[in-house]
């Protein structure tokens, strides 16, 4: 099996990933946040052409990259457990061409087998409590010919005390979803369980003057960042 070990930040405590994200929903397309400025190129480099295909957006939150692929002519299914998530991406233009969902990610999907040309799953790994059975939907899901695209914070992070956080508007704390320390082997481990085969992993830092750009990116300057990777069904 994975290993796991839950996050424990000691001050303020974790929250539910539900909560989590429904309370950073007002926040989260403006708070500055430097890894998705560095993973939404990665992203959209290793999905490539998706004219015409259907994907599965896994953990959409408020729809960056949905948007992005109906107005590239992909045919998008969202899926989230925040309500929240799901109100701000419903405030956007473009969003009525996605149909979201309500679901936990980190559980049985509510999609068919074999049903997308695409999966794609951003900045969720670390809140699913098993990645062994995150791995198998993602495959599940993916047509024969398909591919997944995954990123995830990068477990070099965590030495650095940095999990998926942020600062809660009414509160003025800082709130952390409850999130798994999981090191590249257990990726790399669960999705070979599940009968992925890799095509592409990355991790990417940001340079100096990158950095420069982004003040909370500053302190991570050359440290890696950005988990990424692209798999296959066998």
């Amino acid at each position: 099996m994975s290993s796991a070990r839950s996050s424990e930040p000691v001050s303020p405590p974790a929250v539910r990933v539900r909560e989590g994200y429904d309370r950073w929903a007002e926040v989260y397309d403006i708070d500055g946040n430097p890894l998705i400025a560095l993973e939404a190129p990665e992203v959209q480099r290793m999905l490539g052409e998706v004219r015409g295909l259907d994907v599965a957006d896994v953990g959409a939150g408020t729809g960056r990259h949905s948007i992005r692929l109906v107005a590239a002519g992909a045919n998008v299914v969202a899926l989230d457990l925040s309500e929240g998530m799901i109100s701000a991406a419903r405030a956007k233009p473009g969003i009525e061409r996605v149909r979201y969902v309500i679901a936990d990610c980190g559980a049985t999907l509510p999609l068919r087998d074999r049903s997308f040309d695409r999966v794609l799953t951003c900045l969720l790994a670390d809140h699913v409590a098993s990645l062994d059975l995150f791995f198998a939907e993602l495959r599940r899901i993916c047509r024969r010919g398909g591919f997944i695209v995954l990123s995830t914070v990068h477990p070099a992070m965590h030495l650095r005390g940095v999990r998926a956080r942020f600062t809660d508007p009414a509160s003025g704390q800082k709130i952390y979803p409850v999130s798994y320390e999981f090191a590249i082997s257990d990726y790399v481990m669960a999705a070979r369980r599940a009968g992925l085969t890799f095509d592409e992993i990355c991790e990417r830092a940001f340079d100096e003057a990158q950095a420069a750009k982004l003040p909370r990116a500053a302190q991570y300057a050359g440290w890696p960042m950005l988990l990424a990777m692209r798999l296959s069904p066998k």
